[in-house]
Order: structure tokens, then sequence, then C-alpha cells
């Protein structure tokens, strides 16, 4: 046997993998965002599964709270960044493989450079501003994404933006969470804590999902949601479809994913604030499927000449509002005030079935922005 497969002998004996699927393995590129309870088992297999390069997106240090669960560390990691020292760790684990670390937060401004350089993307992250970011810039490189989570006894699966249904497009993380969860519905573990070995089940389930996607082999979880309660050894499998409006307010191209603010976007859908700043503003001033409402009364200046607008004032919205079209619906004003209580009447004519913000600043401010 060659020398290069002597350490994955075997799996190599698996007629679904062999040779050829372990060529597959060893030019694969897998880029773990989070080096945490999930990230750390993964990363474990995935590297002896040999993975040919591994990135590791961490900007976290190792605590003592993690060590119950996060199982790459030792108490004398204690204080060091988590993708430095996982490369480390992994690096004596599997010599044959090339592992990168990237001792830092992904944000907009470097998500779409880093995830590019790789093939796959596993979501090993523990917030939801952050999993919409991830999937957000997946969906725009055309790169699947494995997705995981966990929270006390139960966690979840599913792989995001692979191979669709026909003329489907491929789900993605916005068709299972078209709006962010509502403020203390859902917590993370550090609020509701988590069993220690949860997160290696869920993860292990997160590296066998990415071999089997990279290989080509059995039947992995495209478009399904695989939920496991490690109380009662229960196993669900849900099928996922598009949802029709989750794309409303997702970044169309790269431009407005910079501009996105991941963390105000989360926090304003969990707490029903209405307000988006002017680089919001501006990246949905020409979407087709926005409908911008001035509703100040006539006369008042400054005029709002560059963007196609309706003008509704206050006190004719709650007559008017049933007839607006548009999935986004946007009022503003001259300070902001009046365009709070506006999208407050819009969103109890409407609800869910259409976004609705408020101008943060009225157009006064919005203009000093320009």
């Amino acid at each position: 046997m060659d020398s290069k497969y002597q350490r994955y002998e075997r799996q190599l004996l698996l007629k679904e993998i062999g040779t050829a699927g372990q060529d597959k393995l060893l030019q694969a590129k897998v880029l773990v965002i989070g080096a945490g309870g999930l990230g750390c088992p993964a990363l474990q297999y995935l590297a002896a599964a040999g993975i040919g390069k591994i990135g590791i997106a961490d900007g976290d240090t190792v605590s003592l709270n993690n060590l119950h669960r996060q199982i790459l560390y030792a108490t004398h990691h204690i204080g060091h960044n988590k993708a430095t020292t996982a490369a480390t760790v992994l690096q004596q684990l599997n010599t044959g493989i090339e592992i990168i670390a990237w001792p830092q937060r992904l944000t907009n401004s470097n998500a779409l450079k880093i995830i590019q350089a790789y093939d796959l993307v596993i979501d090993a992250t523990d917030n939801f501003s952050t999993r919409y970011m991830i999937n957000d810039a997946c969906v725009l490189l055309n790169k699947p994404l494995v997705y995981g989570a966990i929270s006390q006894f139960e966690g979840q699966v599913a792989i995001f933006n692979s191979t669709g249904d026909g003329n489907n497009r491929p789900v993605n993380y916005r068709d299972l969470f078209p709006e962010p969860p509502q403020n203390n519905t859902l917590l993370n573990c550090a609020e509701a804590g988590v069993l220690g070995v949860l997160p290696g089940i869920i993860g292990c389930m997160q590296a066998s999902e990415a071999i089997k996607l990279i290989i080509g082999m059995g039947k992995p979880l495209t478009n399904c949601l695989l939920t496991y309660n490690a109380l009662t050894n229960q196993l669900y499998q849900f099928d996922l479809t598009p949802h029709t409006e989750a794309w409303i307010t997702a970044p169309k191209d790269a431009a407005s994913f910079l501009q996105m603010d991941y963390d105000w976007f989360c926090a304003a859908n969990a707490s029903q604030t209405f307000e988006i700043d002017t680089n919001r503003f501006n990246s949905l001033l020409h979407n087709p499927s926005v409908t911008i409402i001035d509703v100040r009364e006539p006369g008042e200046i400054p005029l709002a000449e560059a963007f196609e607008h309706l003008h509704i004032p206050l006190a004719q919205l709650p007559a008017r509002a049933s007839s607006l079209t548009g999935d986004i619906l946007i009022a503003f004003c001259q300070s902001g005030t009046r365009s709070n209580k506006a999208a407050q009447l819009l969103f109890d004519t409407f609800g869910t079935t259409k976004v609705i913000y408020s101008l943060q600043g009225g157009i006064i401010h919005w203009q000093q922005q320009q």
C-alpha cells in the first residue's frame, strides 16, 4: 500500500471510499468556523480522516468552563486563542495535511475573502448574527454549508446551499429561520447550559456529513434538518423547502453584504425595533420589492428627490396602509419619530407578512450622510 494511504487503511477498506474517495478527501478544502463545542470534534475527525486543507476561524480564547466539552484543549491552553491552539494540536494528530488558523472573528469585511478559498464550510458557531452572516456569504459564493446547533440536551444538523430539488433553489439557513427568533425563545449554551457529550455527537455528525458530501456517498442531509435528543435518544428528520419570503432582507451581492449589519438585524428583529441606518437604507433603495413612504405633512423640507417614494402623511396612513404593495415597507419623516410610529402601525396591519422599517434619524440625517 502506498505510504500516503497507510494512515487511512481502515476507511480505505470501505467500498464506498477506497483510494478514489480518499484522494477526494486529501484534495478537499474545508473551513470550520468556530473551534468550540461543535468545532472541536468536527475538526478532530476531519483531520483524522485526511481532509487535505482545513481552515479554522475563531477569535475566542480558551477558558476553564470550555473544557468539559471542547476536548481539543487542556488546562494549560487557557487564555490561548482557540484557532491557533486547535491548529497546533491537530497538526500533531496528522502531519500530512495543511491546517490554517484564522485567529479572528468572521465579519462582513473578511468573510467572503476567507470562505472563497474553501470548497465547503462547517458552521460551528453559537449565535444567530454570525450564522446569518455565514449563510449569506456561502449563498453568494455558492459554497455548501454544514450547519449544527446545540442547547441543553438537544442538537440539530443540516446541509444548506447544496444541490436543490428539481427546479427549486437549494435551501439555506434563512429558509429555516426567515427571521431571527424572538429574545429568550432560543438560548445559547452560556445561558441554557449543555450536556458535555452533546456537542461531540453533533460535531461528529457535521464531520460525517462533510465527508459524505466530499466523496459523494450515502444520503447527506441536503435540504433536511435532523434533530437529536440525548435524554430520549429520539431522532427526527424533516424535509426543508425554500421559504418564499426568506430572502427579502438578505444581501443580493457582495456590495450589499459588506453593508449588512448582522448584529443589528438580529437585535432589531428580536425586539421588534424597526429602525435601519443610512447604509442599510441605501442598500435597499433600488430593490424592486421595497416601497418607501414619506409620512410627513405636505410642504415639509428638505424634499426627498433622490429616490422614488410615496407621500402618505401619518394621519392618513391607517386608512391607506392596507393598499400598500411591496414586500419591504420603509417609512421616513423629518427626524425618525413619526416614522417609528408609522412602522408600528404598519406592523400592526401586516404583522410578519411584510418587512417593516423606519429610517433612523429621518431624512435630515440621511442627507447629511450622503
